[in-house]
């Protein structure tokens, strides 16, 4: 199966810059497709994670996190539909973090950032190695996307709904069996 690795913290800011279509090509031996310019890429050869994150952290020009999750998670994630019971608003992103490892913390959800009043940060639920939620385009609203780091105790990495759709057309455009690499 085909393992989905998401970057943390880079290609923001001015910060951990790179290009992602560059440590693509170089990774080609392991059939990576690169999705979107925020670390983010699909890895169609067979290697164990283990390999797959000393490749990545001795290309890479600089040390970021590493979440590294099964294809297979990904398919489920979108099959379950997780936001079926969310009203769509153009005002308001649907995201996925990924726990970068497993989470310390097991916080009730919903939850909502800030608590009171009107929310920027909607948490609606966590599904395995994905925490589920919503935010609002707003000023204030990246601070509180850092507070989900807090609410589980270990750091995350977010992506757009949109970039977790991408995935899943590549990983259904992919044969049922991988070849081997490294």
């Amino acid at each position: 199966m085909a393992l989905v690795v998401f970057l943390r913290g880079v290609n923001v800011g001015g910060h951990r810059t790179f290009r992602p279509t560059a440590l693509a090509a170089r990774l080609q031996h392991l059939g990576v497709v690169n999705i979107g310019a925020a670390g983010t890429f699909v890895i169609r050869a067979r290697v164990s994670r283990a390999k797959l994150r000393a490749e990545l952290a001795r290309r890479l020009p600089f040390e970021t996190t590493i979440a590294v999750c099964d294809g297979r998670d990904i398919t489920k994630l979108i099959d379950s539909d997780p936001f079926s019971g969310e009203r769509a608003s153009p005002d308001v992103v649907r995201f996925i973090s990924v726990l970068t490892r497993s989470p310390r913390l097991k916080p009730k959800l919903p939850r909502t950032f800030p608590p009171q009043g009107t929310w920027l940060v909607k948490v609606l639920a966590r599904q395995g190695c994905f925490i589920v939620g919503e935010y609002r385009r707003q000023m204030g609203t990246i601070g509180h996307l850092g507070r989900i780091d807090g609410l589980f105790g270990v750091p995350v990495t977010t992506r757009n709904w949109s970039t977790i759709a991408s995935i899943g057309v590549v990983l259904a455009a992919m044969p049922a069996k991988t070849t081997s690499a490294l």
